[in-house]
């Protein structure tokens, strides 16, 4: 049999289970997904229920058809979210949705408590965003379910989670806690006052390293269990390991997060200005990130297309890069999306000139898209003169999205890989030995070099003619 390290990377769409060789080579992928249900206020939510029958399902399935020889398994996936156990070690709560929205009067009494929120921004890392600062998840628990709160043993951020069910052996890890959570304070490498003041670190596990790994055995068979990672953190490592000079990862999916492991010092007043936060490595420094919820939008926004064109939602994946076509755009170019995931100053509501076409609707989304990523990162980078821009996840194969990001930025390399893997093979270099040299990315999965293209001095024509 092939000996295999198997990976679920977990996404807020997709659930997907890897096997990789000793050579980190993928030999196996399966997905699945989840439709969403609802907490006791009526708010979609992950199914957790379901969520843990299938990872079980899977990895016994996995192990009894012996095709393959498991000899280590890891987790990554989205943060943000708490999966609450009581004292028989049972899920004690839904799994709260990071964008249910918390009572305002509840956040503007913590930064009274706490704050001043500058200060608070740049000690943790973590701006004022809601239940995306996993720790307000705790302190509304406290403070407005306190019935529930109080039947809490241990709280497990989702990736810890995950690795639980397969251990039974509730831990913390590093790149969960240090990721927009509120709870870790960068100066102090520990967690923050208000965590001890609010009594919070009792419901917190002991914290072990990322690389830890938990020997358990499953039917006679003795198979190594991770501890699981942050998706982003985990997307960061086949870089960080493979590559020598700084660059920018632009992790894209549900949230598109440019990631800059190469900044030094606390995030400034610029920085929470652009909107920066912290997420962190796996040797506990911290990386310069910024958020876009590109992958919600675009969604939302395709979505719209089809309605609007009486198409299947999957038409956008049919749509090739067209140089006329986005000259054309550029030529009168102002915003016509309306857009619903991302706070912009564009239109009120979305207009489409009649005699549109589709593609060039596309187009004229993806280029709308593409500026505010290009803002993304240009904020995630500050003044560094970085040159290098990775792209990871589900726009990595969006040949419209990678044609406009390199053009928008002529001046750097931009380079994709043919598989987007990065979380789920950054958690199998986490439990794994392997080191890794600069051919690794080219060798095994396909690393690509992309150029600016060359736009036409002629006026654009294309089969839309937006003039008529």
């Amino acid at each position: 049999m092939l000996p295999v390290t198997a990976i679920f990377d977990i996404g807020r769409t997709n659930k997907k289970f890897f096997l990789f060789d000793e050579d980190l080579r993928e030999v196996h992928r399966e997905y699945v997904s989840f439709p969403m249900i609802e907490d006791e206020d009526g708010f979609p939510t992950e199914d957790i229920s379901a969520l843990t029958t299938w990872l079980q399902e899977v990895f016994y399935r996995i192990l009894e058809a012996e095709t393959f020889d498991v000899q280590a398994i890891n987790f990554s996936s989205y943060g943000a979210s708490f999966v609450h156990l009581n004292a028989d070690g049972d899920v004690l709560t839904p799994l709260y949705n990071y964008n249910k929205p918390l009572p305002q009067d509840l956040v503007e009494g913590f930064y009274d408590r706490f704050g001043p929120e500058s200060d608070f921004t740049t000690h943790t890392g973590s701006n004022n965003a809601g239940m995306l600062n996993s720790g307000m998840q705790l302190y509304w628990l406290k403070y407005r379910r306190p019935e529930i709160f109080a039947q809490i043993r241990y709280s497990l951020h989702l990736p810890q989670f995950l690795s639980y069910v397969f251990t039974g052996i509730p831990i913390s890890e590093y790149t969960s806690i240090g990721c927009h959570t509120a709870l870790w304070d960068y100066r102090k490498k520990d967690y923050h006052d208000w965590v001890y003041e609010e009594e919070l670190h009792r419901i917190l596990p002991p914290i072990v390293s990322t690389e830890t790994s938990i020997n358990m055995n499953f039917s006679g068979k003795r198979i190594k269990i991770g501890v699981g990672v942050h998706d982003s953190s985990a997307a960061l490592l086949p870089y960080i390991r493979s590559q020598g000079k700084p660059f920018i990862l632009v992790s894209t999916g549900t949230w598109s997060v440019s990631l800059n492991p190469f900044a030094e010092g606390a995030l400034s007043i610029e920085d929470q200005r652009a909107n920066c936060i912290n997420y962190m490595r796996i040797d506990g420094n911290p990386v310069k990130a910024a958020r876009l919820f590109l992958g919600e939008e675009y969604k939302i926004q395709t979505q719209r297309l089809a309605d609007h064109f009486g198409v299947e939602v999957s038409e956008h994946k049919k749509v090739k890069f067209n140089i006329a076509t986005y000259q054309h755009i550029l030529e009168d170019f102002r915003p016509w999306f309306h857009l619903e995931a991302i706070i912009t100053e564009g239109p009120e509501q979305t207009v489409i000139p009649p005699g549109t076409s589709y593609e060039y609707a596309y187009h004229h989304l993806l280029e709308e898209l593409v500026r505010l990523q290009a803002d993304n990162i240009r904020a995630a980078s500050g003044k560094q003169a970085l040159k290098k821009i990775f792209v990871d996840g589900g726009f990595s194969d969006n040949d419209v999205y990678i044609n406009l990001l390199t053009h928008h930025f002529r001046e750097f390399k931009i380079r994709t890989t043919n598989s987007s893997l990065g979380s789920a093979l950054g958690a199998a270099i986490c439990i794994s030995d392997k080191q890794l040299n600069a051919q690794f990315l080219k060798k095994n999965y396909g690393l690509k070099k992309h150029r600016p293209f060359i736009l036409s001095l002629e006026p654009a024509t294309t089969d839309s003619e937006q003039a008529s």
